[in-house]
């Protein structure tokens, strides 16, 4: 018996697995292609994701292969600077290609105990009070005590359990992929430049050495967009543009993707549950997409290994719907103002014209920038002090060293300022406590704060009695 199948090794479910593996859970991940696709389907990592690797230990690794760049202009592609004291230790973007963060997180899963599987693509499930067994292609049938599908937008493990996926059908389709291009630099830029006046759609961004990425509307919808398109057609949409196809020739790869808009109406059905594309699918604008599904397996993750371990309060698992459900609902209809904003319709266009002013207010251009990296997430624990519900940014300790720092090993953590007066007795096993000061919470009014393991707060305050009625909650009936 497998204690948690993950099927789709992209990047949600590899952190999952990750996620799963710091608490000794049994995970195996199953993957339906042979090797890593080199579809570069995303190109970075927003201040939350970020945040997340930061928070395990990850983040020099990032680091070392990407490139930081200023967070403006990230919504709906408007150009506007930065703004200013943004709540992150972490205020840029890592661009970072996604075949590269997938290598990343591979080798941390590996590293963890993961085992991945390739050329495995599931084909049947089913579930009783004990556990799942899945089926493969190959007539192999596995049996785990959970099943996770972060298998994509086309998810088979949402298609099996039969649930819902409003939303709307793609409308528009853009072609994607790398190639050689003869054109010279200085002619690229200006014909570029000049069809982003009105097709924001459109471009092509060198990767050296004449291999430039290259985006451009396709003709229409494909009746299978699964298959690929061919360089003739990138050639034919380049022409109708720019009225040059730039010589390009010689593709790396090449992909499609629609704009659909659509949402699983449950993230769990028992045993099972939906994290990333399998839950969620838009447009990719604002980048969010590949950081909505990190961020999901950084929310489920910590719950169901505590659900495999026994210790789990009532209503544990289930609040990972009830709290990433409306974030990626959020993110829906974010991307759908975007869409809005990019079109080439007069009255589109004048909304966008007045947003663009809007967003030359400092505090709206914050807004915008907080919501596209989701570091203004709150999930909804009642109420209480202004910190309640939000992740913590990572802060300086007086000791020496950072709050994320000590947070790698994926459990709860009592930060408490009172000089000890706090304890943890019963939780030892599921919460550290710490005992420190840093003045970037003194001047909150945080006497204590009480992290979950993925780093949002349970509690703030000082009174033991009630730092006791919010363990249970969150970590479990205490021990001893």
């Amino acid at each position: 018996m497998i204690d948690v199948i993950v099927a789709g090794a992209g990047p949600t479910g590899l952190m999952l697995a990750s996620e799963l593996r710091l608490h000794g859970v049994h995970v195996v991940v199953l993957d339906k292609e042979p090797e890593p696709t080199p579809v570069v389907r995303a190109l970075g990592l927003h201040a939350r994701s970020i945040e997340v690797m930061d928070q395990r230990g990850l983040l020099e690794r990032f680091l070392a292969h990407g490139k930081q760049y200023p967070v403006g202009g990230f919504f709906a592609g408007i150009p506007k600077p930065s703004p200013e004291r943004l709540e992150t230790a972490h205020p840029y973007v890592l661009g970072i290609p996604q075949p590269v963060t997938d290598r990343l997180l591979t080798e941390r899963a590996v590293e963890l105990g993961a085992e991945i599987l390739r050329g495995c693509e599931v084909v049947g499930l089913s579930q009783d009070e004990d556990g799942v067994t899945t089926e493969l292609a190959d007539g192999t049938r596995l049996r785990s005590r959970y099943l996770v599908g972060c298998d994509g937008g086309r998810s088979t493990v949402r298609k099996l359990l039969g649930v819902g996926f409003p939303g709307e059908p793609a409308k528009a389709e853009t072609l994607l992929g790398e190639m050689e291009v003869t054109e010279d630099e200085e002619t690229i830029a200006t014909v570029v430049a000049d069809v982003r006046k009105t097709q924001l759609r459109f471009g092509l961004g060198h990767l050296g050495d004449g291999v430039y990425r290259v985006v451009v509307p396709a003709e229409g919808l494909a009746e299978d967009r699964e298959v690929r398109p061919t360089i003739e057609e990138f050639k034919r949409q380049l022409r109708v543009y720019a009225g040059t196809d730039f010589g390009v020739h010689s593709p790396r790869w090449l992909s499609r993707f629609g704009d659909a808009t659509r949402q699983a109406e449950r993230y769990r059905v028992g045993r099972v549950l939906l994290a990333g594309d399998a839950a969620h699918i838009h447009p990719p604008m604002g980048g969010q997409g590949l950081n909505l599904g990190v961020q999901d397996a950084f929310n489920l993750g910590w719950k169901l290994a505590a659900e495999v371990a026994g210790w789990a309060p009532e209503g544990l698992l289930d609040s990972y719907h009830a709290e990433r459900h409306p974030v990626a609902a959020d993110v829906l209809d974010n991307t759908r103002a975007q869409a809005e904003l990019m079109s080439t319709e007069p009255g589109p266009q004048s909304v966008r014209r007045l947003v663009s002013e809007l967003m030359d207010f400092e505090d709206v251009r914050r807004y915008l920038v907080e919501k596209i990296t989701a570091i203004s997430v709150r999930y909804d624990f009642g109420e209480g002090h202004e910190l309640l519900g939000r992740r913590l940014r990572d802060v300086k300790l007086e000791k020496g060293g950072r709050l994320y720092e000590l947070m790698h090993a994926g459990r709860g953590l009592l930060l408490d300022q009172t000089g000890g007066r706090l304890s943890v007795a019963g939780w030892e096993e599921r919460v550290d406590h710490v005992v420190d000061v840093s003045e970037e919470l003194d001047v909150k009014g945080v006497p204590a704060v009480l992290l979950r393991p993925d780093g949002h707060v349970a509690w703030v305050g000082e009174d033991q009695e009630e730092l006791v009625g919010r363990m249970a909650p969150w970590f479990g009936a205490g021990v001893g």
